[in-house]
């Protein structure tokens, strides 16, 4: 039997922001749209959910796809629906964030897929609403490092606290003051410090932390 026959059908895609900590900067992943409508514009990356796959898989293979890391950290976004959002065709896009260390990331596959990273506070006119996306996202980074050491998936396994705290300062796009930040920082069990020593930013060097995964348990009472 034909189904819903008397319905017309619509197209379902996945756009995922990439997000990665380099030089200072939050910045974002995006790319020149490679088919039409739109080709040539500032675009995420996406693509169709296929038949067989659910929207997560379909955003986990697009992640895998752009960047060949598995098991990242991706948090759906959210569904973008205006009738008009896609010239092309009726098109219900569910946005994903994930967060990558940009020192893990295979410079091969950025160049093969067009992309480049842009700081998130200059970030052009992208496609449709994908404006609307990254700044959905960005909010809700800034929620979520409050209260999940996300932060941690930004940095390389080894960090020093100016890195730390340059890194909340990009997220969050204000100055933290550098003392309270550093007390806080010293009453969380799961920030531990190691007895590495960096010394590529002065010739003391700074003391390098790393995150204990063991010691943190979802503890709800974590506050930055």
């Amino acid at each position: 039997m034909n189904f819903y026959s008397e319905h017309a059908k619509v197209w379902v895609s996945v756009d995922v922001i990439i997000f990665g900590f380099d030089e200072g900067q939050l910045k974002i992943l995006i790319g020149r749209r490679q088919m039409d409508p739109g080709r040539g514009q500032w675009s995420l990356y996406g693509g169709f959910v296929g038949t067989s796959e659910s929207i997560d898989q379909a955003a986990e293979r697009t992640l895998q796809e752009l960047t060949g890391m598995q098991r990242l950290y991706m948090r759906q976004l959210g569904a973008f629906g205006a009738v008009d959002r896609d010239p092309g065709e009726r098109v219900i896009s569910i946005a994903y964030y994930a967060l990558i260390n940009v020192a893990d990331y295979d410079e091969k596959l950025r160049a093969q897929y067009g992309l480049e990273w842009v700081d998130v506070n200059h970030v052009p006119q992208l496609y449709s609403d994908h404006n609307e996306m990254v700044a959905m996202a960005l909010s809700k980074m800034r929620q979520k490092i409050k209260s999940e050491p996300i932060s941690f998936r930004l940095l390389p396994p080894l960090f020093t606290l100016t890195q730390l705290q340059h890194l909340y300062e990009a997220v969050l796009g204000e100055e933290v003051d550098k003392r309270n930040f550093r007390k806080r920082i010293k009453d969380m069990d799961f920030i531990e410090k190691t007895e590495l020593i960096d010394k590529t930013s002065s010739k003391r060097g700074a003391a390098l932390f790393r995150f204990n995964r063991k010691a943190y348990k979802e503890d709800p009472n974590f506050k930055l």
